[in-house]
């Protein structure tokens, strides 16, 4: 049986999917699970990782995790004692969603510095790991829906700077994968795009998705500022400007990692956004 915690999230539920097409026994881990969005069959218990003791049930009987903090960063929970709960129920493999921050911005405690941490945690915890270390998810297009939806609209920074964004479903499928062979023990993956595209670009292929045109504006690195300080940390607003205006030759860079595990390119942002076009009508 494979536990999968953030399985709500635009990981897990693609990841819950494909292990449960692969005819595994799954058991979806989430704050709180909407039963509809989880395929049949799938076990669903509600748990937090801030409070590892309720993970218990979950993961009797477990024989993999897949690990996702839901975007805290490795904030909010104890990861220590959350590896701590699965080794002492059997469990035999853990796969880390982790984040490219580690290496490409390793100063900054929000993009590098947690992230290491729960690396160090997996690594020393005891059952056999694999570290997926992954870069923007083109999934962050969903904070424009509102404004696609209500304007045709596209309001970001840095409209021509291109990052190699990854589609979770991606993401997903590579820890299906690591959380089923055992040749995958001990790698660290780092899950990217198949080419860099830029917010101008995003706007566009999301226009063509809905066979409409979709607007591209412009924002000011000021007005962004504005804009994500009022839901994030200055400190992690400063390091997310820093990554979209000035990226770095690890940011850019093209991973092959994707294409060696699944024998096949990573999906692009078009494809990404023609799948989940109907978030934007």
């Amino acid at each position: 049986m494979i536990v999968v915690t953030g399985a709500t999230g635009n990981v897990g539920r693609s990841l819950v999917a494909a292990l449960a097409r692969a005819g595994e026994r799954v058991t979806a881990v989430s704050r709180g699970i909407a039963p509809a969005r989880l395929p049949g069959g799938v076990v669903r218990i509600r748990a937090d990782l801030a409070e590892p003791e309720s993970l218990r049930p979950a993961l009797e009987g477990a024989e993999a995790l897949f690990l996702h903090d839901g975007g805290t960063g490795g904030h909010g929970f104890d990861a220590r004692a959350v590896l701590a709960e699965a080794r002492d129920a059997g469990v035999a493999r853990v796969v880390l969603l982790s984040s490219q921050g580690v290496v490409t911005r390793p100063d900054s405690p929000s993009h590098g510095g947690a992230m290491r941490a729960l690396e160090d945690a997996v690594r020393e915890s005891g059952p056999a790991w694999t570290i997926l270390r992954a870069g923007g998810f083109a999934s962050n297009a969903y904070a424009w829906a509102e404004s696609v939806r209500a304007e045709r609209t596209v309001a970001a920074p840095f409209g021509d700077v291109g990052l190699p964004v990854v589609d979770p479903a991606d993401i997903a499928e590579v820890a299906a994968v690591a959380l089923r062979k055992d040749e995958h023990t001990g790698r660290i993956y780092e899950l990217n795009g198949p080419a860099a595209v830029t917010p101008r670009q995003q706007a566009e292929a999301i226009g063509a998705a809905l066979g409409e045109p979709v607007r591209f504006v412009e924002l000011t690195r000021a007005a962004a500022y504005a804009r994500m300080t009022a839901f994030m940390p200055e400190p992690v607003v400063e390091t997310t400007l820093a990554v979209l205006g000035e990226p770095n030759a690890g940011e850019l860079r093209l991973s092959p990692d994707v294409e060696g595990v699944l024998g096949r390119p990573p999906r692009t942002f078009a494809t990404w956004a023609q799948r989940n076009a109907e978030a934007f009508r």
